[in-house]
């Protein structure tokens, strides 16, 4: 239930800052905890002020997201979260995935929900979602890949778990707007086996690679 900054001086690993929230007790004891999900960093981000801030976002069990300030991440405190930001209640299902980052937008897919853009301005997420897909994803949810041209042409692809899997494709810059998905081919062409559980598309060499339960379907442009 916590964020951790491990220092790695003189060959030692060593918990050198940490964030964990006020109620990790109670959700400890619910199995609601952060570490369902993970914890990405963010590229170096100029608040309102023009200072540099060096963040990481992560989300977990509990539907809310967290911003840690990589350079003070608050630690504990019994009484009230000392953290960057937190946007409560924003993802209804949970996170058992990792988060997407592009272009000042963060992506979360979460449990029977569908995949939100959050973004960013002056070093802070927006509290609501930008955009969102139209197709909710069931357990366990999405880690998105994203795909793009320099900042340009962006497609988010996410997998869903069913049968037959379905691989999604979408305007990253609009989530409202899907571009494919695997099972619009008449007479089930693109179907590529049952679906998977914590499955990320794997984007390379111009194909996306999405691993099943007994194969690996490889996406690419028709000839």
């Amino acid at each position: 239930n916590a964020f951790l900054k491990i220092s790695t001086s003189n060959n030692q690993l060593v918990v050198a800052d940490y964030f964990e929230m006020t109620n990790q007790s109670a959700e400890n004891s619910t199995d609601t905890d952060l570490g369902s999900g993970g914890a990405l960093v963010l590229p170096d981000l100029k608040d309102a002020s023009g200072n540099i801030r060096h963040l990481a976002v992560g989300a977990g069990k509990d539907s809310n997201i967290y911003v840690v300030d990589r350079d003070s991440m608050g630690k504990f405190n019994a009484n009230a979260n000392n953290i960057y930001q937190e946007i409560d209640g924003v993802l209804s299902g949970g996170i058992w995935s990792m988060p997407a980052y592009f272009n000042n937008t963060v992506y979360f897919g979460s449990v029977g929900n569908n995949v939100q853009a959050f973004s960013i301005s002056n070093a802070l997420l927006g509290t609501s979602p930008s955009s969102r897909t139209n197709t909710q994803f069931e357990y366990p949810g999405v880690t998105p890949s994203i795909s793009a041209n320099g900042t340009s042409s962006a497609i988010l692809w996410a997998a869903e778990n069913s049968d037959p899997a379905v691989l999604h494709a979408y305007d990253a810059m609009n989530l409202a707007n899907e571009l494919y998905n695997s099972n619009q081919a008449a007479g089930g062409r693109d179907q590529f086996g049952s679906g998977n559980k914590f499955i990320v598309p794997t984007v390379v060499n111009g194909k996306v690679y999405v691993g099943t339960t007994n194969g690996v379907g490889v996406f690419g442009l028709l000839q």
